[in-house]
């Protein structure tokens, strides 16, 4: 009797042990789960780092063709506002700081509503599309009109030439073909961060 207990004991002692390794590989089975899953985390991570790696360099690829056309568009506007009122300025007979402040604000203005334009064409609503416009061109026109006007404040005789003189137009052109030249780095740079003109190209597709 003694002996049976002895083996039923020993049976049972079996049992825990056997138990007890079970139990021991489902922790280990479980910190093997665990592990994955930290695995997948640490991919997961790297994935997502790979891909802002990925869009820090789609910031290098723009083109000074894209930096150029963008200018081109704030540009037009310029050109469009500067000499509107210069003829504004000249016809109600305002001196000259009336009537380039005037012309730069029309600048501002025609700038802003080429890009309102062609937003609005995409179906979106006139306040964002003016925010639109306000993050696309505030930077790029405020270069452009400081270079501008600088060239023709700094031009001998520019500022008191009239419309019907070859010296208005002259330094006029030449004063926007430097301007250009001096906004498209700035247009280039500003769409490699995502913004300036790039904010609008997602409403163009």
């Amino acid at each position: 009797m003694q002996h049976e207990t002895h083996a039923q004991h020993e049976g049972h002692a079996e049992h825990a042990t056997h138990a007890g390794h079970a139990q021991h590989a489902g922790h280990a089975q479980h910190a093997g789960h665990t592990g994955h899953g930290t695995h997948a985390g640490h991919d997961e991570h790297a994935g997502h780092s790979a891909h802002a790696h990925h869009m820090g360099h789609g910031g290098s690829k723009v083109t000074w063709g894209m930096a150029a056309q963008a200018t081109l568009h704030c540009l037009t506007g310029c050109a469009i506002g500067e000499i509107l009122g210069m003829v504004i300025g000249t016809a109600l007979g305002w001196g000259n700081m009336p009537t380039m402040i005037l012309a730069i604000i029309l600048a501002f203005v025609f700038g802003y509503s080429l890009t309102l334009r062609g937003v609005l064409k995409a179906g979106v609503d006139f306040r964002t599309a003016f925010r639109v416009a306000l993050a696309a061109d505030t930077l790029s026109i405020a270069v452009m009109e400081l270079i501008d006007n600088g060239v023709i404040t700094l031009w001998p005789g520019a500022m008191d030439a009239h419309l019907g003189d070859a010296l208005f137009w002259g330094a006029l052109t030449i004063s926007l073909v430097i301007a250009f030249v001096a906004t498209t780095p700035v247009n280039k740079w500003m769409i490699g961060r995502g913004k300036g003109h790039a904010v609008v190209h997602q409403y163009h597709h």
